[in-house]
Order: C-alpha cells, then structure tokens, then sequence
C-alpha cells in the first residue's frame, strides 16, 4: 500500500511539472478495476492483426511506456490522418519503438474489424514493428474506450463514431504517470510528451 501511494504521489507531482508545458494536458485515467496487481486498467483479452491473444494490463501495459489511440477500419476521417501521423512518431523513436516504447491502436468496431481486416490496414499503411492493432469483445473495448479515458460525458456526442476521440494516451505504467496529446499535434510534440513519461529517454533517432 505505501508504495501503491508513492506511485499516485509520484504521479501528482509529474502532472504538476507537465500541467506548465504548452499543448500538454495531463491526467488520470478513470478508474475501473482495482485488481491484486494495483492496476487501474481492465485484463481483458484482446487479438492483435497478427491472430495472437494478449491481455490488455498484463501483456501490454505492464512495465512499459505505451502510447494508445483508438480507431476502425472503415473510418475515412481521423483515423487514416492519425495513423499517418503517428507513423512519423514511430520512425523518430527508431530503435526505442517496439523496445523502450509501445504503440497499439484499439479499434471501435470490434464485430467488423477482425485481426485479418486489422491486419490489411497495417499492411496499406506500412506500419513497423513495435505497434499493434488490436480488437477484442464489443463489451471488452467498451471498458477499455472508458477506463482510457476516449469518452464523452455527453452520450449523444459519445455514441457517434465519428466524434471519436482524436487524442493519444501516453503513460508509464512503473510510474503510474499517464497523459494525453492530440494526434493530429506535430510528431514532435507527440515524441516530446513520450519522452516526458519516458524516465529512460536520453535521446532519439
């Protein structure tokens, strides 16, 4: 317990470091599980666009810095836009991508968007190692959009896919430090907000 505190308390001064740089916005994920392992995040199962079954907390988040979007296949609007764009983080992370830093992309049409349609958008955009495409149960993804904080308190606006979220989250699990940057911002203040979670960030390709 003291040192689940030290972690939020650790969180809290980071934020307050973060609040003062410009375009940055910092805040805690909603909570929605509080499991053994003290973590805020559902341990659904998911499939990655290459057909293999992970856990959400446990596989994907544990230990690591991550950055997360949400997204869907047929989507003609954001999405193509933000892929493009975080394609330009991921080739600035260089080697880091993939080993110090972990993208997925979740998508919002999980009856539609099977790993093999996941799978053909990677392929169409080019997108390297070091970043999944992942689509679980519509009930799993609907926990994870919220406990991401991807929601909108107003249910009209929120039950229209194409009002999405346009937002990347970015967090460090071991810290318990956990952001938030648009994804159409320039890739440079993308990799700036990354490096702000990343206490092992010296430098990038």
């Amino acid at each position: 317990m003291n040192m689940r505190r030290n972690l939020v308390a650790g969180m809290g001064v980071a934020a307050r470091r973060l609040i003062a740089l410009p375009g940055i916005t910092v805040e805690r994920p909603r909570p929605t599980r509080d499991g053994d392992d003290g973590s805020y995040f559902p341990n659904a199962r998911l499939l990655t666009h290459e057909g293999k079954e992970v856990r959400f907390y446990d596989d994907l988040i544990r230990g690591k810095v991550v950055a997360i979007n949400m997204m869907y296949v047929s989507c003609t609007g954001r999405c193509p836009i933000a892929t493009a764009n975080l394609l330009r983080v991921q080739k600035m992370l260089g080697e880091r991508a993939g080993r110090d830093v972990f993208m997925y992309s979740i998508t919002l049409q999980p009856a539609l968007d099977t790993p093999q349609q996941l799978k053909g958008f990677v392929d169409r955009h080019h997108v390297g190692p070091g970043w999944l495409f992942l689509t679980g149960a519509p009930e799993d993804i609907e926990q994870l959009r919220f406990s991401l904080g991807f929601y909108d308190v107003n249910p009209e606006v929120d039950g229209n896919l194409a009002n999405h979220s346009g937002m990347v989250r970015i967090g460090n699990d071991v810290y318990q430090r956990w952001t938030m940057a648009p994804a159409l911002a320039e890739p440079e203040q993308i990799l700036a907000t990354i490096n702000h979670v990343d206490s092992r960030a010296v430098h990038t390709a």
